[in-house]
């Protein structure tokens, strides 16, 4: 396992770069997933427009206007937190590289730096709207196409993702979390891929909303991109060792053609420290399980994957815009439904059954699925004896 860069570069190059350490191996394969899915976002995006299901949106700007207060503080401030933690992560030294996540989410930094830093992104905001200043500013009418807004799209999913995955991890774990409150704010870890997932979509149909982007064919066009990235979301998962495995596993139940690691791993120098120490290793993430489990994250990265592949082959034929979605609801929802079985979770009680917030939540994706199937097909069938 790799916890971070470093320990993956040291590892398989045999080079130690402490500045590594920054870049947790989840967060590195989460940042990689949303970039390949606002790539596929875009194509399919750009691929509706040109059949006429979705259409631009004429907007009036105004150009040759100086910078703004607004604009001078938001780069101020963006300046003097990446001052702040980023350069001093590096000017507080070696005992902040050791642990840089236990230092980012810490108060300490540098001020000197934040201040250099704030006054740096200020100036060049300022800068940079004075060279296009004009003496007369022009309101001018743009159009803009759905494709166009994808980098807007993919902050709200990624600010409004780790937002809803860390609400319903404390959901999730609330008894515990009335406890140790602090441990959950503040902390990377503890992470709910549907509560990610549920908050994203509800900020993105805002946003869809206000910018008059047709619904279904924009959901039919994110359901490849969702379904490849939760795929490499999870090789980050494996890669790190953060929780997300199975229960104990069983060699002796293991079919003969599958290699031990696919049916037993006991996930050594995870990211969590969970387990036993590992004899001979020092330092940090010197722990492994005691016992090997099912490695869930490598399943469901393969199921997701192939779920990928098929909605990717069959984009096209389908011509009842939010069909396609309604199939990944119905897939995601089985495939989270059948890994939670063999996944280690919190178990909740509910009308007498105890389930795990994901169990519920993946049966609620495959009956909505199920039904607005049902409800689409009957409506494109209606629409088309109308019109005849």
């Amino acid at each position: 396992m790799y916890p971070n860069l470093y320990y993956a570069f040291r590892d398989l190059f045999g080079l130690e770069i402490p500045f590594l350490r920054v870049i947790n191996s989840f967060g590195f394969f989460v940042a990689i997933a949303f970039l390949i899915a606002a790539f596929i976002l875009s194509k399919e995006l750009k691929r509706k427009g040109k059949e006429g299901l979705l259409k631009p949106t004429e907007m009036q700007v105004t150009v040759g206007l100086p910078a703004s207060f607004g604009e001078l503080a938001v780069n101020f401030i963006l300046g003097f937190l990446l001052g702040y933690k980023i350069l001093g992560l590096f000017l507080w030294g070696k005992s902040a590289l050791e642990d840089p996540q236990a230092f980012i989410f810490s108060s300490q930094g540098s001020w000197s730096a934040g201040i250099l830093l704030a006054l740096a992104f200020a100036g060049l905001k300022w800068w940079e709207k004075h060279r296009k200043k004009l003496a007369r500013p022009e309101k001018r009418t743009v159009r803009i196409w759905p494709h166009d807004r994808v980098g807007e799209i993919t902050i709200l999913a990624l600010v409004f993702g780790i937002l809803g995955a860390k609400l319903f991890d404390i959901f999730e774990n609330w008894s515990d979390f009335l406890k140790h409150p602090k441990a959950y704010i503040f902390s990377p870890s503890g992470l709910t891929m549907y509560g990610g997932l549920i908050c994203a979509a509800l900020a993105i149909w805002i946003y869809a909303t206000k910018y008059n982007i047709a619904f279904w064919p924009l959901n039919d066009a994110a359901a490849p991109a969702l379904m490849l990235a939760y795929a490499v979301g999870r090789i980050g998962c494996q890669v790190a060792g953060d929780g997300d495995w199975g229960i104990r596993s069983n060699l002796a139940e293991k079919p003969s053609f599958l290699p031990d690691w696919f049916w037993h791993y006991k996930y050594p120098n995870n990211v969590n420290e969970a387990g036993i120490p590992i004899p001979g290793c020092e330092g940090r993430y010197c722990n492994e399980l005691e016992f090997g489990v099912y490695p869930t994250p490598i399943y469901e990265t393969i199921i997701c994957f192939l779920f990928f592949l098929l909605l990717w082959s069959i984009r096209k034929r389908i011509k009842t815009p939010g069909i396609l979605f309604s199939i990944y609801l119905i897939l995601n929802g089985l495939e989270r439904f059948w890994i939670e079985k063999i996944r280690v979770n919190v178990k909740m009680e509910l009308f007498g059954m105890r389930l795990t917030q994901a169990e519920i939540i993946s049966f609620l994706f495959i009956i909505t699925g199920l039904i607005l199937l049902f409800y689409l097909k009957r409506k494109n069938s209606d629409s088309s004896i109308t019109s005849a």
